[in-house]
């Protein structure tokens, strides 16, 4: 049987996105986008979690995230969930789980630094950046930047 991996997410960025590029030339943004779940406890209190996701975003998308996408903006996000691995430099192993996106929505208003509004980006762009088959084939994790 063939499994499904898809994550959808709305939040909130958490940083400015990074933008880097593979040595192929490649472009790749990285950023971290916040979830709050909230609730009333038994006593009444409300209360909140607040979850971080590691995103990443390929090619001609990781560009236009960079481009638009703020610190504290509010984004929707889908994609797949990937875990990464590699040894750090004591040779110890480390993991990272990371949001693979395909698809992503700049929310809310405001103005990016060309002086768009956000929702105007959304219109001119089809409701989103949608950008099939996220990651290249050709792409290794020697070749990741970060």
């Amino acid at each position: 049987m063939i499994g499904i991996n898809k994550a959808i997410l709305i939040g909130n960025l958490g940083k400015d996105p990074e933008l880097r590029y593979t040595p192929a030339g490649q472009p790749v943004a990285s950023f971290t986008l916040a979830t709050t779940e909230r609730w009333t406890d038994r006593n009444g209190q409300r209360q909140d979690r607040t979850e971080w996701h590691n995103i990443v975003a390929w090619g001609k998308l990781a560009e236009l995230v960079n481009q638009y996408l703020k610190k504290g903006r509010s984004a929707y996000v889908e994609g797949r969930i990937t875990t990464r691995s590699w040894d750090d430099r004591d040779g110890n192993k480390k993991y990272r789980t990371e949001i693979v996106a395909n698809q992503i929505q700049f929310l809310g208003s405001g103005s990016s630094s060309n002086g768009a509004d956000y929702d105007s980006v959304l219109e001119n762009n089809n409701s989103g950046i949608n950008q099939q088959g996220s990651e290249p084939e050709s792409v290794i994790e020697d070749d990741l930047p970060f």
